[in-house]
């Protein structure tokens, strides 16, 4: 199988890249590296069925040229994380949006029988009340002017672009809202809380935790989000559909914090910061973050195989082992 993998170079999108190689499928994958991390495939350079271009998804003059190619496209590309989204707002929405456009135009033209999984996110569920969300659910935004949600909103634009091209264009689509993936290549840069609480708890370091810490959320190991995302693909009644991705166990952020140095063996304090100090004014976070995921089990029999103090496990060894190396 020829996979086309935009923004191959993320956290997901390498992950991906990893997976489908394994299995024997060729990979294309395609990254501007404005987020991605050349590390995180610089080991598959070296597999004859693998092939890079650094381009912006907006602007890659060899998009339909790929999708021709292409017999399934995990569209990853995107500006995500809530500095990046706080910080350029303008770019996140043009990348977001106009990137999505062009992968299901250049899809509809030359390939219509490929077949494009979407990653949309969570965050479009909002500030609706309640404690654990449904795909059938209403998204409840804030009124204009909240520049926070400008990302939700980019991708529940691309769920209608991705659901309209299903319906008009026939093109195989599958909507994945994916909940706090978490894993090996994830980066603390642009505010993702785990990588942050695992680094500052190996070193000894104060754990940093915005608000109050009794917002929860429910985190699912890439490789159980991965294995999902295929297992979609090769659903045909998951064509048109929009579906959770994520694992339903729910921690609360201060208890996580607890959790992780607890794991590590540490004794690091816990350090409480207001999201003002944080991000500024115009930031608003979440209460509750948790999935059903009864449509995708239904559809697929997945189940998660990582549990978060595996995970936890898993990412304090491997943060020991890059500080060893160093």
């Amino acid at each position: 199988m020829n996979i086309l993998i935009t923004g191959g170079a993320g956290f997901i999108g390498s992950h991906l890249a990893h997976y489908h190689l394994a299995k024997g499928d060729a990979v294309h994958v395609v990254d501007d590296l404005s987020t991605g991390q050349i590390t995180n495939i610089a080991p598959l350079f070296n597999n004859p069925n693998f092939q890079f271009v650094e381009a912006n998804i907006v602007t890659w003059d060899g998009l339909k040229e790929a999708a021709r190619w292409s017999n399934r496209i995990y569209h990853m590309a995107a500006i995500v994380g809530v500095k990046k989204v706080l910080e350029d707002p303008r770019a996140v929405m043009a990348t977001n949006m106009a990137g999505t456009e062009r992968v299901f135009r250049a899809v509809a033209e030359v390939n219509p029988m490929s077949q494009v999984i979407v990653a949309s996110s969570s965050e479009v569920y909002g500030f609706n009340a309640k404690s654990a969300f449904v795909e059938t659910d209403d998204i409840v935004l804030r009124s204009a002017g909240r520049l926070r949600w400008c990302y939700a909103i980019t991708k529940l634009a691309d769920e209608f672009l991705a659901y309209s091209f299903f319906k008009k264009s026939h093109i195989k689509v599958v909507i994945a809202r994916l909940f706090n993936t978490v894993g090996p290549h994830q980066t603390g840069k642009y505010g993702m809380v785990f990588p942050n609480f695992i680094g500052q708890a190996v070193h000894g370091e104060a754990v940093t935790v915005f608000g109050d810490g009794t917002q929860t959320r429910s985190f699912c190991n890439v490789e159980d989000t991965v294995k999902a995302l295929d297992l979609l693909a090769l659903t045909p009644a998951a064509n048109g559909e929009i579906v959770n991705v994520g694992n339903d166990h729910e921690i609360s952020i201060g208890d996580l914090a607890k959790l992780i140095i607890q794991r590590s063996g540490g004794t690091s304090d816990i350090e409480y910061i207001a999201y003002e100090a944080a991000y500024g004014l115009d930031f608003e976070d979440i209460t509750h973050r948790r999935p059903v995921i009864q449509k995708l089990q239904t559809l697929t029999g997945f189940k998660p195989q990582w549990s978060l103090n595996d995970t936890i496990d898993q990412l304090i060894a491997l943060e020991r082992t890059c500080t060893q190396s160093e």
